[in-house]
């Protein structure tokens, strides 16, 4: 049985790292706000870009042969661009994403609905991807890190200029992008989606009908070229922001977990503390009473 000085250092031990934790969650529940701000504004200017890109392809036609960008081939080589945090605490999210893109690597490369294999390499953003996919044997052509809690547009440029150039010089037939998507506090979802080639986005019929109010200069083609590399970059952006605003809200509710458990323990610690120090005080006063009997006798 261990002594009472024994659960009083483990009582205080545990307290020091419940404190801990409760402070890593408001910081975290303070980031998470910010985050979610980010994400909820990003996501109207992503939309409105998709529907502007609409219109500029239905002026320039829906021909693969109109933008390099848009040409789809068949896949030999892909690429995926893993976003993942450069820390941990924050659950079950990295697990998740790493498993979620594991899966989608393996499916890949053995070929899936009889398509032929697909070689598979992995652009990490974030450190925990980047180790999950080293210790599973996925090749890894680039790393990106330290994004920071505030990540900015700017920051996301050389990635976008990275996968467009390799796209473009055909060393990738496919580039991919997975990372965790914001659902609510409490809901993060892992997403694998196609980034390039640009999936041609389909117009409502208003918006056939209203396209021909737009005119575009020089030409829809020139627009379409300098819109599809944006696009691109705004993608990249979207999955950063949707991600950041994960990892906070993920570790918020872990460190609020480790907070009700730590103090769960301290309540049973407290308990068994109470029940040992009854019973020293039990012992000691059987062997006061003992004692005195025995000097009486």
């Amino acid at each position: 049985m261990p002594s009472l000085k024994d659960i009083r250092g483990r009582i205080g031990s545990v307290r020091n790292i419940a404190q801990i934790t409760r402070a890593m969650e408001m910081v975290a529940a303070s980031r998470m706000k910010r985050a979610q701000d980010s994400i909820v504004a990003a996501r109207p200017y992503a939309d409105e870009l998709e529907d502007a890109l609409g219109r500029v392809a239905g002026a320039a036609g829906l021909d693969e042969g109109v933008d390099p960008l848009l040409a789809s081939r068949p896949v030999r080589r892909a690429a995926i661009i893993v976003i993942t945090t450069d820390r941990g605490l924050a659950g079950s999210l990295n697990a998740n994403a790493t498993r979620s893109v594991l899966r989608w690597v393996a499916r890949r490369a053995s070929g899936e609905n009889g398509d032929a294999p697909v070689e598979v390499e992995a652009i990490t953003v974030g450190r925990k991807g980047r180790d999950a996919l080293r210790r599973s044997g996925v090749p890894i052509a680039a790393h990106f890190a330290q994004l920071g809690d505030k990540p900015a547009f700017s920051d996301v440029t050389p990635i976008a200029r990275l996968v467009t150039e390799d796209f473009l010089a055909g060393k990738y037939d496919e580039i991919d992008i997975a990372y965790s998507t914001f659902v609510s506090t409490l809901s993060q979802k892992p997403e694998i989606d196609t980034l390039l080639p640009v999936v041609r986005p389909e117009m409502a019929d208003e918006t056939q009908r209203t396209n021909d109010e737009y005119l575009f200069e020089p030409s829809p083609e020139a627009v379409l070229s300098r819109l599809l590399p944006h696009y691109v970059a705004i993608g990249i952006y979207r999955a950063v922001l949707e991600n950041n605003a994960s990892e906070q809200s993920a570790r918020m509710i872990a460190m609020r977990n480790s907070t009700d458990n730590a103090n769960e323990l301290i309540d049973d610690l407290t308990l068994v503390y109470n029940k040992t120090r009854q019973a020293t005080i039990t012992r000691e006063m059987i062997e006061i009473a003992s004692g005195a009997e025995a000097l009486g006798g």
